[in-house]
């Protein structure tokens, strides 16, 4: 990367806090970020105008919004007709995987973005996957980015030729309260991010379900004002 002619990268956006905090650091570290947002039927589809908007104030060179209706498969309280869980504290998070678990989710996403990021000739993708602050996925883990990377090497020609792109996961180590500090110094305006399972119509969060509570919970440990409208009284 050099500073006339700066690196592409994939970066993963959902809309969400940890992604759009994601995109800033790319922007910041001096690649030039490619966006990709995936409309997989999810319920909280207001997070994809976030995303949108995201796209734009954080200097995306381009945004791609792609349709994977998973749905058709359901399985999961985030795709289907079943209620998210609402936990009563944080403490309760995490302790095994939730309703809200969407099958292979991560797999697809990456899998879309390393097809997006070798006809770029990138060699970067970047997720904001936690694997400290988060609600039990098995696909925010270490062990399945160390997979996946692997199988970026040899599932793709870029790979095969020995030009092996990495997986990049800056937030996977750091808590929530950690995550909204680096990006409120990086300017990130959270009150246009999206991170409830199960928003109102008006975008509203409904400050109960596990991403309100770890949200709620990290504004408070960082020290910074949470804008976010939810619809749950503390």
């Amino acid at each position: 990367m050099t500073a006339d002619r700066p690196s592409p990268a994939v970066v993963l956006l959902s809309g969400g806090l940890d992604s759009t905090t994601v995109l800033a650091m790319v922007r910041e570290d001096g690649f030039t970020p490619y966006a990709l947002t995936v409309n997989y039927g999810q319920r909280h589809a207001v997070e994809l105008e976030a995303a949108r908007d995201a796209a734009r104030r954080y200097g995306a060179a381009d945004h791609a919004v792609i349709d994977v209706d998973l749905r058709r498969f359901g399985g999961s309280a985030l795709t289907g007709p079943e209620p998210v869980p609402r936990p009563g504290s944080v403490e309760e998070i995490g302790r095994e995987i939730p309703a809200t678990y969407v099958p292979a989710r991560n797999t697809i996403l990456l899998s879309l973005a390393l097809a997006w990021a070798e006809t770029l000739a990138a060699r970067d993708i970047f997720v904001g996957v936690n694997a400290l602050d988060y609600s039990g996925y098995p696909d925010c883990r270490p062990a399945f980015i160390q997979a996946f990377a692997h199988l970026a090497t040899v599932a793709t020609r870029a790979g095969v030729a020995g030009r092996p792109m990495t997986i990049h996961t800056p937030l996977i180590t750091l808590t929530k309260a950690e995550i909204i500090a680096r990006g409120t110094a990086l300017g990130v305006d959270y009150a246009r991010t999206v991170s409830c399972y199960d928003p109102g119509a008006d975008g509203s969060a409904c400050g109960a379900c596990d991403a309100c509570l770890l949200r709620r919970r990290g504004f408070e440990q960082a020290g910074v004002p949470d804008s976010t409208r939810y619809r749950t009284p503390r």
